[in-house]
């Protein structure tokens, strides 16, 4: 995608061939910010406190991580040590264990003197194998807005609600949820974005709403309660999310305030539908309320804020009473049942075990 006139992904490798830089997201919408990685301390830090999120885009990071550590040192115990510093970072997104665990595949066999090359090598194929899944997640959604388009709003805009940021931020380029967004609106159709704000740390409105501006998507930030009354009132014509983890049974682990989303939804016949990338499949984990572990992050991102003053100066600012403790967990799972469908690379699932393993026939066989 673009900023301004030129072109970004999230994550690029500098020309020396082993720091890669980023761009550094706490500082949106207000400044753009780009940092370099150099360091296997650095990634780790930009993956946990969040200047790169996202589950694709966490996943990426870490594996350059790996690769960085393999040019520092080759040994098993480097590569062990790095793998279990960059897996703690955060708990949640499977991506995450799902990049590390192609990068020790590809290089638990190899002699040491040829780790560095290759952990490089992996680590551009997942960074590219991620702008492709994520074009192709956008061409499967791009149907469904089509047909609303044709059916139910000929001539008129397709009311889209999204929550928290799944979009090019959140991956290498193009994103999950806004990647269909993204190629309906090259396409000519007319689409309106409602932008939930996302507490506690803003997401849609500091990342979503800045990624429509610079794409030209006609958007309206909204508080995050406001979903439901819009949905009841028809102004909303479907709702399409990311998601850090999926399970083998088509529940759907996201950003704290989904689930309330979902409920909405099916109380109002409004599709809703989730946007992955088969990484963020975990085959291992059937029921994603008991069993995927939710991130509790900081009560100091609900009660500080950052925002711009009118002199143009970037602040925090504390919005609760100094001795009121928060409570921050990151995620929550919406129940399959709630899920109109799985958007992924393959097309459209049913959220279900059988619906999965219908556009993933393979993971039968390893059933």
């Amino acid at each position: 995608m673009n900023v301004g006139d030129t072109h970004y992904t999230t994550i690029w490798l500098n020309a020396d061939g082993r720091s890669v830089d980023i761009i550094d997201q706490r500082w949106l919408p207000h400044e753009f910010r780009v940092v370099t990685l150099s360091s296997l301390d650095a990634f780790a830090t930009a993956i946990r406190d969040m200047w790169v999120r996202g589950a694709p885009l966490i996943g990426v990071t870490a594996a350059y991580g790996i690769a960085w550590q393999m040019r520092e040192d080759a040994s098993d115990a480097a590569l062990s040590k790095a793998y279990d510093i960059l897996h703690e970072t955060r708990p949640t997104a499977i991506n995450l264990r799902w990049a590390l665990d192609a990068m020790r595949a590809t290089l638990d066999p190899l002699p040491e003197g040829e780790r560095a090359a290759a952990a490089y090598a992996r680590a551009a194929e997942i960074a590219a194998e991620d702008i492709e899944i994520n074009r192709a997640i956008g061409k499967a959604g791009l149907e469904i807005i089509r047909k609303i388009a044709a059916t139910k709003k000929p001539g008129e805009p397709v009311n889209i609600l999204t929550h928290c940021n799944a979009g090019w931020l959140a991956t290498v380029d193009y994103g999950t949820a806004t990647a269909p967004i993204y190629l309906a609106t090259e396409e000519g159709i007319p689409v309106h974005v409602y932008v939930d704000e996302t507490r506690p740390r803003n997401q849609g409105a500091q990342l979503t709403a800045w990624e429509m501006a610079g794409h030209g998507v006609s958007h309206t930030l909204i508080v995050d309660n406001a979903g439901g009354h819009l949905m009841q009132h028809g102004m909303v014509d479907v709702v399409f999310v990311g998601t850090d983890r999926t399970t083998a049974e088509g529940d759907v682990c996201n950003k704290i305030g989904t689930y309330l989303k979902a409920l909405a939804a099916k109380d109002n016949n409004v599709p809703f539908y989730v946007c992955l990338p088969s990484p963020t499949i975990d085959w291992t984990v059937r029921d994603g309320v008991r069993e995927i572990p939710i991130e509790e992050r900081s009560g100091d991102e609900v009660s500080l804020v950052w925002g711009k003053t009118a002199e143009g100066k970037v602040i925090q600012v504390r919005i609760s009473p100094e001795d009121s403790p928060a409570g921050n967990p990151a995620f929550d799972v919406t129940p399959a049942r709630l899920v109109t469908g799985l958007v992924t690379e393959r097309g459209v699932a049913e959220a279900s075990a059988q619906g999965l393993l219908a556009l993933f026939p393979e993971r039968q066989a390893a059933e």
